[in-house]
Parts: C-alpha cells; sequence; structure tokens
C-alpha cells in the first residue's frame, strides 16, 4: 500500500500529537470531574480554566462569552436559537425585528438547515433568503446593503470550506454600521483557526462557532463565542455546567487536546506561516499544472486560504481523478465531507457562477499549517505520478492471455447482463485470506482503471493481481462464462468489485466472490 499523502484537511485533520498526550492525561491522570469540590476535581478545573484562557487569547476575545460545545454545528444551533428568541421576545413587546434571515448563498449546510429548523419550531416565521455571492466567491454587498434593514439574523463564513474563499468580514461590517442593520450576525470560523488573524471582541460579530477537528484536535470538540450583550439561550440546559451557558459534564478530554492545539497556535512555534502556507500552495499549483494540462482553478488565489485548492480538469471526471489521486495514496475530496454522498454539482461553485460541468468535476485539495516542506514535496512528487498515469493508461492485461485483449477478443464488446437480484459474496481482509487458502487457483481481479493500477496494487497476501476494468468487463463476458477458476474482485471502496461480481455471477459462474470495503480497509 502507498503511504497516505492527506491533502483533506478542510474536511477532517489528523490529531497533533501534544493533543492526543493531553487527552491521555485528562484520561489518566487528570479524570476528574471539574465541577466536583475535591483536589481531583480542581485539578479538572483547572485545565478546563487554562484552556479557555488560552482560547480567548488565541481568539481575540477577553470578554464576552466562550463555551465549549461538540462542534461547530453545535455552536451554529445555539446561534441561531439564541437570535430567533431574541425575535421572539421582541415581537411578543412590540419592538421591531426584522422580518429576513439572511445567509451567504455559499455557506456550510448547517447553516441554512439550522435557520429553517428554529425559525419553524420557534414560530418565528421569517423569510429566509441567501445573499449571493459573486464570481470571486465573496458575498454582494450591494445585495447586503439593500436587505440589511429588514435582517433580523445575518449568517456569513470567514472562509469557505471548499474553495478556501475569505469573507469581506470588514466590508460586511461597514454596510451594517451604514444601513444602521438591527441584524444580529454570525460569522462561521471553523476553517479560520490557525489561518487567519482573529480579533473577535473587536469587531462586530455576535456569534463565531468554532470545530476542533479541522486544526488537529479529535473530534467531538468546539467553541462557541458570543459577543457581550448579545442574545443568548442555551441549546442544552441541565446541571448547569459552563455557568449554565451548556449543560452537560464536560468533554475534558477533548478541551485538554484542544488546549493543546491552542497553545501550539498561542507560542508560534508548531505551525507554517502564512507566508509559508502560501508558498506551499503556490508549489501544489505549480504541480498539478504540470501534472494536468488544461486544469483551471476555481477561486482566486487571492481571496483564498492559503491552504485550500479547488480546481477542475476540462474533459476529466471529477470521480475519476478521486479514483486516481486516492490509488496514488493522495487522499483528497470532492468539496465537503458533509455532502460527498450526493452526487450533484457543487452548490458553492454553482452560486458563483460557474458551468455545470466544471462545478461537477471539480477537487478540493487542502493542506493544514502543520504540512513541512518534506510533506510537500512529497505530495508533488505524487502529484506528477497521478499525471504520468493518466497521461500514458495502459492496455489491462487479461487474465487468460496478459494483453488486454482477452478471450473473445475481436467480437463485439457484450453488454452486462440484467440483474438477476442475486448477491455475491463479500470477504474481508481475513476471510479473503481464509479463502486463498482454500483456493490456491483462484484469480484476484482489479477491477479499478487501467490508470489507477498503473500507480500501483498491492500484493494481496502475497498474491499478484490481473488489471481488467469494471468498464470493459463486458468486453471478457465470453470468458466469464467459459473461466472455472474461482473470481475475486476488488477495487477502491468495493463498490465497483461488488458490481463486478455481480456481472459474474450472472453470467454464470459459480465461485465469485469480491473484497468488500476494499482496498481502503485493508490494514496498510
Amino acid at each position: 500500500m502507498h503511504s497516505e499523502i492527506y491533502l483533506d484537511a478542510n474536511a477532517t485533520s489528523p490529531v497533533l500529537p501534544a493533543a492526543i498526550q493531553a487527552a491521555q492525561g485528562a484520561l489518566l491522570a487528570c479524570f476528574g470531574n471539574p465541577s466536583s469540590s475535591h483536589a481531583a476535581g480542581l485539578r479538572a478545573r483547572a485545565l478546563l480554566d487554562d484552556a479557555r484562557s488560552r482560547a480567548r487569547r488565541v481568539l481575540g476575545a477577553p470578554d464576552g462569552r466562550l463555551l465549549f460545545t461538540s462542534g461547530a454545528t453545535e455552536g451554529i444551533q445555539t446561534a441561531v436559537l439564541s437570535a430567533l428568541c431574541a425575535v421572539r421576545e421582541r415581537r411578543a413587546a412590540g419592538l421591531p425585528c426584522g422580518d429576513l434571515l439572511l445567509y451567504g448563498a455559499t455557506e456550510h449546510k448547517a447553516v441554512p438547515e439550522s435557520l429553517a429548523h428554529w425559525n419553524a419550531l420557534l414560530g418565528t416565521n421569517l423569510t429566509i433568503k441567501a445573499l449571493p455571492v459573486d464570481a470571486d466567491g465573496r458575498h454582494r454587498l450591494d445585495t447586503l446593503r439593500a436587505l440589511a434593514p429588514r435582517a433580523a439574523l445575518i449568517c456569513t463564513m470567514a472562509a469557505n470550506n471548499e474553495t478556501g474563499i475569505v469573507s469581506d468580514l470588514d466590508g460586511i461590517a461597514a454596510v451594517l454600521e451604514e444601513t444602521a442593520s438591527p441584524a444580529r450576525w454570525m460569522v462561521d470560523c471553523v476553517q479560520a483557526l490557525g489561518k487567519l488573524p482573529l480579533a473577535l471582541s473587536s469587531t462586530r460579530i455576535d456569534y463565531a462557532p468554532f470545530s476542533g477537528h479541522k486544526l488537529y484536535a479529535p473530534k467531538g470538540i468546539g467553541m462557541l463565542y458570543v459577543r457581550a450583550g448579545a442574545p443568548f439561550t442555551p441549546l442544552m440546559c441541565g446541571g448547569g455546567q459552563e455557568d449554565g451557558q451548556r449543560s452537560g459534564t464536560e468533554n475534558m478530554a477533548g478541551i485538554a487536546a484542544l488546549g493543546a492545539v491552542l497553545r501550539a497556535l498561542e507560542e508560534g512555534r508548531t505551525f507554517m506561516s502564512h507566508a509559508q502556507m502560501a508558498a506551499a500552495r503556490a508549489r501544489l499549483a505549480a504541480a498539478l499544472w504540470s501534472a494536468f494540462p488544461g486544469l483551471v482553478f476555481n477561486a482566486p488565489f487571492e481571496h483564498a486560504l492559503p491552504t485550500t485548492l479547488n480546481f477542475t480538469v476540462p474533459g476529466r471526471s471529477g470521480k475519476a481523478l478521486l479514483d486516481l489521486f486516492d490509488a496514488a495514496g493522495v487522499r483528497v475530496s470532492a468539496g465537503s465531507a458533509c455532502s460527498a454522498a450526493k452526487a450533484a454539482p457543487s452548490y458553492v461553485l454553482l452560486a458563483m457562477g460557474l458551468p455545470e460541468e466544471r462545478c461537477a468535476n471539480a477537487v478540493r485539495m487542502s493542506f493544514g499549517p502543520l504540512a513541512d516542506e518534506a510533506f510537500i514535496d512529497a505530495a508533488c512528487a505524487r502529484i506528477a505520478r497521478c499525471g504520468q498515469a493518466l497521461g500514458t493508461l495502459p492496455p489491462a492485461p487479461c487474465p487468460v492471455t496478459g494483453s488486454g485483449a482477452g478471450a473473445g477478443a475481436g467480437a463485439a464488446p457484450q453488454p452486462a447482463p440484467a440483474s438477476t437480484g442475486l448477491i455475491p459474496c463479500g470477504l474481508d481482509g481475513n476471510a479473503l485470506l481464509r479463502f486463498l487458502d482454500r483456493h490456491p487457483d483462484a484469480l484476484l481481479i482489479d477491477v479499478r482503471e487501467a490508470c489507477e493500477h498503473a500507480l500501483g496494487t498491492p500484493l494481496l497476501h502475497g498474491r499478484a493481481a490481473y488489471s481488467l476494468p469494471l468498464s470493459r468487463l463486458p468486453d471478457h463476458a465470453a470468458w466469464l462464462c467459459r473461466e472455472t477458476r474461482p473470481l475475486v474482485f476488488f477495487c477502491r471502496s468495493g463498490k465497483r468489485s461488488a458490481e463486478a461480481a455481480q456481472i459474474a455471477q450472472q453470467l454464470g459462474h459459480g465461485n465469485v466472490r469480491h473484497l468488500a470495503g476494499g482496498l481502503a480497509l485493508l490494514a496498510p
């Protein structure tokens, strides 16, 4: 298996070693309940207070509320609930409160979904409206200027998770000031931590949610900043933890880990500077241009985070590119991880006015400030290999001839048979080993595309595999019908191999298996 080059940091990040150590310390030596008054509880309380103090310094938030949450989604829900409860109270008192809920058209889906949920549940029944963006992905300030006087809540983001586009927060604040807008303002700061300077208390921002797992802390821990004087309603009530702001016993391991990341940010020795991140992005961009002639970037670098590249290769499917990168051990994505299962063009890029085909085939590459020169070197070398594999597609050797012609060569390609409802047997890694022990004559068949196979196929339990892409399987229907040896199909995720196994089974082969979960689940 390839060593992994992880370039999907905007989805989630690995955990900082110091954060792992801090979490282990909280679990092993500082496991007390911070609400307890004995010595073990006081030690836990000291850890909690230290993490909060660091957060205030890193975020530039000496005043206002700063509470620990489970992540950004909880923070967004709390902010929206708080703002809409205030709307309901003002309406009941006969005070003006605005009739619009505005959100940026490129916001993470957690924002409009939260607005719709609480707007309906609380009965505020405000009009929810998307604030358009321009071709650079930045909010249309002219539209905001027209709508701001009517807004009860405005939701924007500091930086977009798909494109890296950094919002003009100063411009938005100026419009709100010019129009004397009564709106509360939430800014999703998930992608900002460690990448953009923050001084929250000196801004007009009312609510700012953060998520630790986007910057080397574990999943399940986050923060919410609430400006002093901004309305606040707890999302969770109970034992009164977090000074009554967020009940439930605190996630001390997560808080300790996040505290370690905040310490690293505060001390400034662990992470790359903005200039170093920009230089790393420039190197990755150059490698991509060289590997994929015609490649276009979908967001202008001058307005984007220095850690994010969003691109399309004309004439190439985004799915095929993801498979190619994954075969090379390079982990990238098509956009937001929360939308990865939905086969649709990026709504973020569509909002920017890009053509649908370009939006549908976009790829996101993102790294974190922990990256170093050696990591970028390795990433650039792996990108070059992807380009070489895509540019020189070798023929797929056939299990019969090894030449790619296959049994039945020269005949017209045969379509796959109609589904019979048969479900081929899937094997995990251990079951595969047992199956191969029982069937030493079994054929291992890689049904990924030839360019993926060219980037290297692991020996499965010491045995090599043939390359026969799923797209060419119908061409070899005659061979599949005659073959008597056991067949084991595999691919990256298990989806293509399951389809290949079903085709072989439908053609009458009696001993077919596939690697369930694909190569991704095999131990490296």
